[in-house]
């Protein structure tokens, strides 16, 4: 074998980003532990910081399939359970708290490994990605001609005001429109918040893996999944994060399975189609997860339980 150019040992010695991204149920938590544990064995010690924006929240566990601390295998973990149910996960928040994270872990002389699906908040960390102001009352009007409409029209106001801009984001997503919305009335000209035409790396020691799953195999995965939750108590869940104020929260209380919760609590549905209704968006999310992903020049997609120790040896 031939030596390691210096260049490549300057490379490797400098601290790393490493990134596991992909769809919910592809297994990237546990990758993310294989490969931290690859790493320290090869001298890397690694820290792992959370991406996935429902494991910011507090209490929020089953219905986020979180990784209990006693099954995190002594890696330290950063950015879960940082934000009450009633705390809104601004991305741009987010971008500096896991950047500050990331900063904090190379100054120790560790690897960082950003893990999650949440396409717009691995982003924000990964490329250099830019925010538009915010306005609070602006937002809070907005919120409340969501809660009082629904995104239909908002989105078809969003559509008049910035076509481009609406072609962008999902009609469905209530936040993203109301983002947009919020921006577009601040005198922004475009929403601003969505994947660079050609994304320039944050970090230039950055590795990024996506976990793929085959589709068939994907959704049966999710399904029972989402089963899986009502078996282990996200009722219960709920209850709780209901007397901490889980009603009054923008974001939390809107994520999927603990919104058709809540609907069964209050008996808006049957527990039959809490579930399956569940299970629809989760699948959607995943799709979209996927379609976001595959966006990335720099990814390089894996299969679920790869080696990680391969991962840990490939090159910058």
């Amino acid at each position: 074998m031939s030596p390691r150019p210096p260049e490549d040992e300057a490379a490797a010695a400098q601290p790393q980003l490493w990134a596991v991204v992909g769809a919910t149920g592809t297994g990237k938590t546990a990758l993310s532990l294989d490969l931290a544990e690859a790493l320290k064995a090869r001298g890397r010690p690694a820290e792992i910081v959370n991406a996935d924006a429902m494991q910011l929240y507090r209490g929020m566990d089953i219905g986020t399939a979180k990784l209990p601390e006693r099954e995190r295998r002594g890696i330290p973990h950063h950015l879960f359970d940082v934000l009450e149910v009633t705390d809104d996960a601004a991305v741009a928040w987010y971008q500096d708290a896991a950047r500050t994270a990331i900063r904090e872990i190379h100054g120790r002389g560790a690897d960082a490994v950003l893990v999650g699906g949440s396409g717009l908040y691995v982003s924000s960390v990964l490329f250099d990605f830019r925010f538009p102001p915010r306005d609070e009352l602006l937002r809070a009007r907005l919120e409340a001609e969501l809660d009082a409409h629904g995104p239909g029209a908002l989105y078809t106001r969003l559509r008049e005001i910035d076509p481009a801009t609406a072609a962008k984001v999902d009609p469905r997503n209530g936040r993203r429109v109301v983002r947009a919305l919020e921006v577009l009335e601040l005198g922004e000209h475009t929403h601003g918040a969505v994947l660079p035409e050609e994304p320039v790396l944050w970090h230039d020691a950055t590795r990024i893996f996506g976990v793929a799953v085959p589709r068939e195999e994907l959704v049966a995965r999710l399904d029972t999944r989402v089963e899986g939750m009502w078996r282990d108590g996200i009722l219960d869940e709920v209850r709780a994060l209901r007397d901490q104020g889980l009603e009054r929260g923008v974001t939390a209380r809107r994520a999927i399975g603990y919104a058709q919760a809540r609907a069964q609590l209050s008996g808006q549905m049957a527990e039959g189609e809490a579930i399956a209704e569940t299970q629809a968006l989760t699948r959607r999310y995943a799709r979209r997860q996927v379609s976001w992903f595959r966006r990335y020049a720099a990814l390089r997609w894996v299969e679920s339980g790869v080696d990680a120790a391969v991962l840990a040896d490939s090159s910058a």
